[in-house]
């Protein structure tokens, strides 16, 4: 597969070369660390530095949580339709630069430049959405038990909110929650991945541009000093609610941390979904939608596909094909043309995976295609097959680009499998039997089902688990209830 590495590389180039920006934000100035440290932000592909951002701590983090309540009064005393124009702005500043935004994404990312601009059109949707939604946020009036008496519901926001957000969708995690926390009239401290500081800041710049009022938004960046930044936002008690996108362990630890003052929080967190494709189903559309589900991002997505079950009388046809389609793929520098797959984002990722592959192969696996690093952080994507539950990625979601195929031959069978884990955040299966669609989809232990596509992401859709894969829901109709505190109001004497 060697012969697929893409080696056309050219040099990112800004139409606005302001949008790559380099300090903190915090009450609409672009700040340095009090500390004057900073740190280095590195391309994965070509593992050189991209650039340095300040090396902020708990000192520099109080400044920022002090600037958005110190705008939060006013910034929630707009009406709906103020927000909403604000809104609307930003998305249109987004669209307007969204290929310095993709560029952006695809040097601290490493993703293709075609997927980074997918990324970013994507996030777009959230901020064009919850523009719309901050207009219904509706109260209610519920029918009192007494004569001359009233009973309403108001809905008002939460107050400070503190944003953590991963590296493998740098731009889209922060645009799906930032929009429905301003929507709902809260103000934000955001603390992006140490990776990918610099979608974050490009964002912040379009917000300023866009109008927002200073302290409304607020952007702090970290590398040694996460642990600490993150106790004070959990601990702080002007931030009244905490929204996490990240690991299970670390979400744990947050809750644990928020507790302490009883703060509101939203887990977004890790996933080992299964893929399920019965004898029934069309082969191809499920070869489709499982490349598409396993190997965007090149696997590095809380969605995707972790454990393939093919049941028994296609698995040979079915894992022949889908080893065929990778076999196209071509890996390389994200600014390459031809790539249609980047690198994984350091070290530690490569390393997770080839432990991965070596493990199943020792347990007994065959590897169809793929298997190997290429240099750096390049990893070929992978098919495996003859895979047992014994092997650790049964149990252990991968994040990269391997694609476990396991066998099975009956529904019941593959149902205790696929819900055989501690977490439930997305399930696939493919079959054109209406009943076995219902009877699947139902029983699936998860917060997100797609069946006969491999694609389940958009901002009309709730997005989020259950088990151990998070509280809460984002994008939708119901993500801006997370921001948003219900008040009862008991009117006597009318």
């Amino acid at each position: 597969m060697s012969r697929n590495f893409a080696t056309e590389i050219k040099s990112p180039k800004f139409k606005d070369p302001s949008l790559f920006c380099k300090s903190a934000f915090i009450n609409n100035e672009w700040v340095n660390a009090k500390s004057g440290e900073t740190y280095s932000v590195i391309d994965p592909a070509t593992e050189n530095e991209i650039g340095k951002v300040p090396e902020m701590n708990v000192e520099d983090i109080r400044e920022a949580i002090k600037a958005a309540k110190s705008a939060f009064k006013e910034w929630a005393n707009l009406t709906a339709k103020n927000r909403h124009d604000f809104l609307l702005a930003l998305h249109s500043q987004i669209l307007e630069n969204q290929n310095d935004l993709a560029t952006i994404l695809t040097l601290e990312n490493g993703k293709s430049y075609n997927e980074s601009l997918g990324e970013i059109r994507y996030g777009a949707t959230f901020v064009e959405w919850f523009a719309q939604e901050s207009r219904r946020v509706y109260g209610d009036v519920i029918p009192s038990p007494f004569k001359n008496h009233k009973i309403i519901v108001e809905k008002q926001p939460i107050g400070v909110v503190g944003l953590i957000t991963p590296w493998n969708f740098p731009s889209a995690m922060i645009t799906r929650k930032v929009s429905a926390a301003l929507a709902a009239g809260c103000t934000v401290v955001i603390k992006p991945a140490p990776e990918t500081p610099y979608s974050a800041l490009a964002l912040a710049e379009l917000a300023i541009r866009s109008g927002f009022p200073k302290g409304v938004i607020n952007v702090v960046t970290t590398d040694k000093h996460i642990k600490e930044v993150g106790l004070e936002l959990c601990t702080n008690l002007d931030v009244k609610k905490i929204s996490f996108t990240g690991s299970s362990a670390v979400g744990k630890l947050l809750m644990e941390q928020s507790s302490s003052t009883l703060k509101n929080i939203s887990l977004e967190l890790g996933g080992n979904a299964p893929f399920i494709i019965f004898d029934d189903a069309d082969i191809d559309s499920a070869v489709e939608g499982a490349i598409a589900c396993k190997f965007r991002a090149m696997g590095q997505a809380c969605i995707a596909a972790n454990r393939i079950y093919v049941q028994s009388s296609i698995y040979a046809e079915f894992a022949s094909r889908l080893a065929d389609k990778v076999s196209g793929f071509q890996v390389g520098n994200g600014f390459d043309p031809k790539t249609t797959h980047g690198p994984l984002i350091n070290q530690r990722a490569v390393n997770k995976v080839t432990r991965h592959v070596e493990d199943a192969v020792a347990k007994g696996a065959e590897i169809l295609i793929g298997g190997t690093k290429h240099t750096g952080n390049f990893f070929y994507p992978t098919v495996l097959t003859n895979m047992t539950k014994e092997m650790v990625i049964t149990s252990e979601e991968t994040f990269g680009p391997i694609a476990a195929l396991y066998k099975f031959e009956t529904e019941d069978e593959v149902m205790k499998l696929a819900n055989d884990s501690p977490y439930g955040l997305a399930g696939y299966f493919y079959s054109r039997d209406i009943g076995r669609c219902w009877r699947v989809a139902n029983a699936l232990e998860v917060g997100m089902v797609g069946v006969n596509t491999g694609i389940i992401h958009n901002c009309e859709a709730p997005f989020g688990g259950i088990k151990e894969s998070g509280l809460g829901r984002e994008g939708s109709k119901y993500g801006i209830d997370d921001f948003i505190d219900l008040k009862y109001v008991s009117m006597g004497g009318l």
